[in-house]
């Protein structure tokens, strides 16, 4: 099949660990690249940010990116992208009138609004996902959240205008049948892990202390939970805590990085805190290996890669029962659900995985074959190119494509 993914704001190009650079980037380009080695085409579309950017970059045999002209060719944050997105429409359209795909799927919203104008225009079938919904970004932000005022009303409208929904877990499907979006059109599919990259085998990063290394990996967003597991770690003695991500050049990260600091402070535990910075997607998997546990307590998250990841390494993971991270882990058996924003409950779990060390290989075991058994990017892509298929022709029968995640 000829492909094209949009992904406006998320290159699969880009340098991990920014403002709005994690785990849609890393979606689209591994999607892509699966996509590709299975034998299809497959063009990801995303804006110019960088006036240096060549127009095409081939990343693999079968798998591209173009960069598309809408707004200056610099960084923007992509709460700011949306006066931009009809520019966005109109190059997808001239580029798809000469190379139509088979299909179009888009990924975030603003994606969805310019890429259903252009296959709507073209009759072109398209799939979307939204990695992220506004109406539940609202709930946790209130009057804080930086998104256009028009997101939730454009989330519906591409809800009742894509030919597939692909929710990437079951609390993302429900909130979309909340929307009114129809259920028969929204298939589940989860995210996917690079199981060569992620592995228990390969080097680790530090050297080990005698402590209980707990590691946190995100972006430093006080939404994110950080917070919640240092003022845990003070009712852990024998832990130290690593914390990884947040990007160097950005203020807010810097805001967020002192907040912690300060919390670090006032919990007495600032000498068992280490914050590392942002890590390369290379030492990514170094990282977690040397870790006991990785903690992922964000106060709510669309899916949770960092947690699948971690799995993958055959690390085990605590993490709070929100969002994806709901489907991913089963509780008690391939980690531990965690209530979000209660560092009491968190560190009541983390001392008892402390003094189990049997309990931490039996958890870690089964989150590694979950991971193997469910995640890999070879089946991510299977399902996905089945929905591909159905829309392309022009199956409407919906048959199977409203069933839930294993």
């Amino acid at each position: 099949m000829n492909i094209a993914l949009v992904s406006e704001h998320a290159s699969p190009l880009a340098t991990l660990g920014g403002v709005d650079a994690g785990g849609q980037n890393v979606h689209v380009a591994a999607l892509g690249g699966a996509l590709a080695r299975a034998g299809n085409r497959v063009t990801v579309y995303t804006r110019r940010d960088d006036v240096s950017a060549p127009r095409q970059v081939v990343m693999q045999p079968g798998l591209s990116v173009e960069h598309v002209d809408a707004g200056p060719p610099i960084t923007i944050a992509k709460d700011a992208l949306l006066p931009w997105m009809d520019d966005f429409a109109e190059q997808l359209l001239r580029a798809w009138r000469v190379d139509p795909p088979d299909v179009v799927h888009s990924h975030f919203w603003m994606s969805g609004k310019a890429g259903l104008a252009a296959a709507r225009a073209l009759a072109i079938p398209l799939v979307h996902t939204y990695h992220a919904l506004g109406s539940e970004k609202r709930r946790h932000h209130g009057s804080a959240d930086p998104s256009p005022a028009t997101r939730i009303g454009e989330e519906r409208a591409i809800a009742h205008g894509a030919n597939r929904i692909i929710a990437t877990a079951s609390a993302e499907a429900f909130e979309l049948r909340r929307m009114g979006a129809n259920p028969g059109a929204i298939k589940i599919i989860p995210c996917g892990v690079d199981l060569e990259r992620f592995s228990p085998r390969g080097a680790r990063e530090f050297e080990r202390s005698a402590r209980m290394r707990i590691l946190t990996m995100s972006r430093l967003v006080e939404r994110k939970g950080i917070g919640d597991v240092i003022e845990a770690l003070a009712e852990i003695p024998a832990a130290e805590l690593i914390v990884a991500g947040g990007a160097a050049d950005d203020p807010a990260t810097a805001r967020e990085a002192r907040r912690l600091r300060e919390l670090a402070q006032r919990h007495h535990v600032a000498d068992r805190v280490r914050f590392h910075g942002r890590v390369g997607r290379d030492a990514v998997a170094r990282l977690m290996r040397s870790a006991d546990i990785v903690a992922c307590t964000p106060w709510y998250e669309p899916f949770g890669l960092v947690a699948l990841e971690a799995m993958a390494c055959g690390v085990p993971v605590v993490v709070s029962a929100v969002g994806g991270q709901i489907d991913t882990v089963i509780d008690g058996v391939s980690g531990v659900h965690v209530p979000p924003r209660d560092p009491h409950a968190l560190a009541a779990v983390l001392r008892s995985l402390a003094t189990d060390p049997r309990r931490r290989h039996a958890l870690a075991t089964a989150g590694l074959q979950r991971a193997r058994a469910r995640y890999s990017w070879t089946r991510i892509a299977a399902e996905t190119l089945d929905v591909y298929r159905h829309v392309a022709a022009r199956d409407d029968r919906l048959d199977g494509l409203g069933q839930g995640v294993s």
